[in-house]
């Protein structure tokens, strides 16, 4: 018989009859016929063992032939193996020793020093940083990571960026009171003020009606940032897009409509009625707030940068700024040189508008800083070397603000936007929108490096996200700005044209585009958009000119509407988990830095 070691004494003991010298009992020994026992190992999954043990057949050998055959069995026993209660022992050895398993154990012991060092407090942080990837959805991320990770010579996919390594994270609902899929105004305004609101306002509640001046008054909405100055913060906004534009605006203005960017944008019956606009509302902060909450003194926002440059200047050509584009820059038609009134506003602070006169600021002696590196958007990150008068990254803008700020002993709110991302995927570029999000990684970073984690909220999210997909089957390791190749293979797959097709694509927009070597993604916006498939087959696809394909042919393409992720770390940051409507996001950093009991203080 098999040596089995399984068999219970149980069993052992209900089998003994079978044990002894011959007899059908192995007992009485009066027919001279021997009982015989054979076992046979069962393997995991067995029907009668899923676990897997021993199958026990006993009976007499009639032929005398030494075996029990098939039809000498009298009786079958089964003992199965038990199932496994703990993660140990040789059994398990294929598992415990793999590198996956490995990296989530260490995963789960950083979880749990993390929640070990939770600082619940309320107001525990001294400074709060809000990260906005414009149009950063899920898809966006996952492809920046694989990326940013094929870039530094990796399979891509194990990569991870700065705020994937944040301990906290959960999903925001971006849709807005009046729409399924929503737009960047209402988005921030509800990560701004705690209160979702309508498509296309700035700072107020859906209480108005877009583009009615007279329904402002009395629907005004309060800000984190606003909150922060009255409470004796300092206080920056940057963005890669118009500081005008909607994501930065909602961090301070409130207007019936996010186009109203300056005077030229408005109506004469808004400009008639009192409506301020967007750029003029900047200028105007400090004295605006002190006129709305009596009692406050507040110094205005210490640091401002970005782009918008046209917003500012009067529609004169003898305003122009030395790098400007266009035969004329400005674009106010009431006269007034905001950039000039701001400086005799704040005659010891900083106004910058190329790369070295950012270069020359001194963080540690500036107290108030004003930068408009273009008369537009600032360049696409990808496009950046090509700027006229040159500008600074994402990531030197965030840095510099940090060491302005931090000069505070009060602490500080800083937003920061990557608004060319959402610039990137309308023009169905995804190595426009992927680069400006490899930035965007960069300048978490950078915050991360330059604060204190046990005094520093850093809050990492999107507006909302577009409809920007990865599709197919590509093996691992696959460029992800290339076409797809399967698993196995060398050759691009075929989709059912016989035609090659892309990982990354979109469901609308302008769609396919070659334009080679161009790192413009605006220049896609150039002809009608192109319906039906091409022949990729001899197009570089990783080529920064190249437009991926777009189902639904469209001007441009358009936002999504699905959950946006949330990534944080620093106190308060544990309040970021679950699914969440976008205006939770306020009340977790009001949370954290306590900001209204402080600002109704500073009042009182």
């Amino acid at each position: 018989m098999k040596s089995v070691k399984l068999l219970s004494l149980a069993v052992l003991a209900a089998l003994a009859g079978c044990g002894g010298d011959d007899g059908s009992n192995g007992a009485d020994g009066n027919s001279g016929i021997n009982s015989l026992i054979s076992q046979t190992l069962l393997n995991v999954g067995d029907a009668q063992c899923l676990n897997g043990g021993v199958q026990i057949d006993s009976g007499l050998d009639d032929d005398g032939s030494g075996v029990l055959d098939v039809g000498e069995i009298d009786a079958t026993e089964f003992v199965c193996s038990p199932t496994l209660t703990q993660a140990q022992g040789s059994a398990l050895t294929a598992t415990t020793n793999n590198l996956w398993y490995e990296q989530g154990q260490s995963v789960l012991a950083q979880a749990e020093l993390n929640a070990q060092s939770l600082m619940n407090t309320k107001g525990k942080a001294k400074n709060v940083i809000l990260f906005v990837g414009d149009g950063m959805g899920i898809s966006t991320v996952t492809a920046t990571r694989i990326l940013a990770g094929q870039q530094l010579g990796k399979m891509g996919e194990e990569h991870q960026l700065s705020f994937d390594k944040f301990p906290f994270s959960g999903f925001a609902k971006t849709y807005n009171v009046d729409a399924q899929t929503p737009d960047s105004a209402g988005t921030m305004t509800a990560m701004m003020s705690g209160v979702k609101t309508d498509v296309g306002v700035i700072g107020v509640s859906e209480a108005i009606s877009r583009g009615d001046c007279s329904t402002v008054s009395g629907n005004e909405l309060v800000t984190a940032l606003e909150l922060a100055e009255i409470a004796g913060k300092s206080t920056g906004i940057i963005s890669t897009a118009r500081i005008t534009h909607a994501t930065p605006a909602a961090t301070y203005a409130k207007s019936a409509d996010r186009n109203w960017e300056d005077i030229s944008d408005m109506s004469a019956a808004a400009v008639s009625a009192g409506c301020i606009d967007i750029a003029a509302q900047l200028i105007s902060f400090e004295s605006d707030m002190e006129s709305r909450f009596a009692g406050a003194d507040v110094d205005g926002i210490e640091v401002v940068l970005g782009g918008g440059r046209r917003h500012f200047l009067p529609k004169d050509a003898s305003f122009n700024s030395a790098d400007a584009v266009s035969a004329i820059e400005g674009d106010r038609t009431d006269g007034r040189d905001l950039t000039a009134e701001w400086k005799a506003q704040y005659p010891a602070g900083s106004y910058v508008i190329d790369q070295a006169g950012f270069d020359a600021v001194d963080a540690n002696t500036t107290a108030r800083l004003f930068g408009l590196f273009n008369e537009s958007h600032m360049q696409y990150e990808a496009d950046r070397g090509n700027d006229i008068a040159g500008e600074p990254s994402l990531r030197e803008m965030t840095s510099k603000a940090i060491d302005v700020l931090d000069n505070n002993e009060q602490g500080f709110f800083l937003m920061v936007e990557a608004g060319r991302i959402d610039h990137g995927h309308h023009a169905g570029s995804a190595h426009g929108a992927l680069t400006d999000a490899m930035a965007f990684a960069d300048a978490v970073k950078a915050a991360v490096d330059a604060t204190d984690p046990e005094e520093t909220l850093i809050i990492v999210t999107a507006d909302h996200s577009h409809v920007f997909t990865m599709a197919g089957y590509p093996k691992r390791g696959n460029p992800i700005l290339g076409k797809v190749v399967g698993v196995g293979s060398t050759e691009p797959s075929l989709a059912s044209d016989g035609m090659p097709y892309t990982t990354l694509g979109y469901t609308n927009g302008k769609g396919f585009r070659d334009l080679g070597a161009e790192t413009d993604a605006d220049a896609g916006y150039s002809g009608d958009a192109v319906t039906g498939r091409e022949d990729l087959a001899m197009v570089d696809t990783n080529s920064p000119g190249f437009h991926q394909e777009a189902l639904v042919p469209m001007g441009s393409e358009t936002h999504a509407g699905e959950d946006v992720g949330i990534y944080a770390q620093g106190p308060g940051a544990h309040l970021i988990t679950g699914t969440n409507e976008q205006s939770v996001i306020f009340h977790a950093m009001d949370y954290a830095a306590d900001l209204v009991t402080k600002a109704e203080q500073a009042i009182n």
